[in-house]
């Protein structure tokens, strides 16, 4: 029985620890996934006195990604009261020319900052729209987001270290006598804790099977990919094979450092 409850209470720890670390991942994705979307519906805008080659607004900075002129037609038809079309024509060629900048990767607010800087130095551009405030906002809700995902894993991986080490420490006092007899017969020290490293594995492929269901199921859940679709991502929950292999890999690693420790740590009696 006590066996029993020495497996149990290891491979819950074990789990909580490999649970946590995957919804950090899980949250990472989001994350990642959710900033691909805005980045598609974000761009800077450019005003400019007169017209610049796509090629001088690129190599102001490597974060662009490409560069549209905007049509004023749509300015001037929202303006169009009697205009007759020779002062529309003339209207046309007044106006400033808009350029719309896509980026490559969703900006900080440093980052925006910077690039806004280096078009305001070109003499051609008059005005910049960054939309900084919105950046800002968006940009610190989502790192809010993740650092407090990050501290609950951090927290939760802390714990249940605690809990695996108290474990192995129980199970190393219950078997002690066993592992005092095999040091009087010459037994290495290795060889005395085998039974020890073989718990921890145990209990790690363990773990990591209830993880694997755990997570299949939830990324099968068609309640979970609606809330996704809701926000407009779309991202893997949870990868069979490299998810459970790096959990897989996390967990015997663990378990086996900690064992060597307290193997390492065993004092033996005279």
């Amino acid at each position: 029985m006590k066996s029993i409850k020495n497996h149990f209470s290891l491979v819950v720890a074990l789990v909580s620890i490999l649970f946590s670390i995957q919804v950090f991942v899980i949250v990472d994705r989001s994350i990642n996934a959710y900033k691909e979307n805005l980045l598609q519906n974000y761009s800077v805008v450019v005003v400019s006195k007169s017209r610049m080659l796509e090629k001088d607004i690129l190599d102001i900075d490597k974060l662009f990604l490409s560069v549209s002129e905007l049509s004023p037609n749509e300015v001037i038809t929202k303006l169009h009261t009697g205009i007759s079309k020779k002062n529309i024509e003339l209207l046309k060629l007044t106006l400033p020319k808009f350029y719309k900048l896509q980026l490559k990767s969703y900006p900080t607010i440093e980052e925006i900052n910077v690039i806004t800087e280096k078009l305001l130095i070109n003499k051609s551009i008059i005005k910049v729209e960054n939309f900084s405030h919105k950046i800002d906002t968006t940009y610190k809700l989502l790192l809010l987001f993740k650092n407090i995902i990050a501290i609950f894993a951090i927290t939760v991986f802390v714990v249940t270290t605690l809990l695996i080490i108290k474990e192995l420490r129980i199970w190393q006092f219950n078997h002690s006598d066993r592992m005092n007899i095999m040091r009087l017969f010459g037994a290495p020290s290795w060889m005395r804790s085998a039974i020890l490293f073989r718990l921890a594995i145990t209990d790690a492929f363990i773990a990591n099977i209830i993880i694997f269901i755990l997570f299949k199921y939830f990324a099968s859940s068609s309640w979970l990919l609606e809330e996704f679709n809701t926000i407009g991502i779309k991202l893997t929950v949870f990868n069979p094979l490299s998810d459970s292999f790096s959990l897989l890999g996390i967990a015997i690693g663990l378990s086996v450092i900690l064992a060597l420790l307290i193997a390492l740590g065993h004092k033996e009696e005279v």
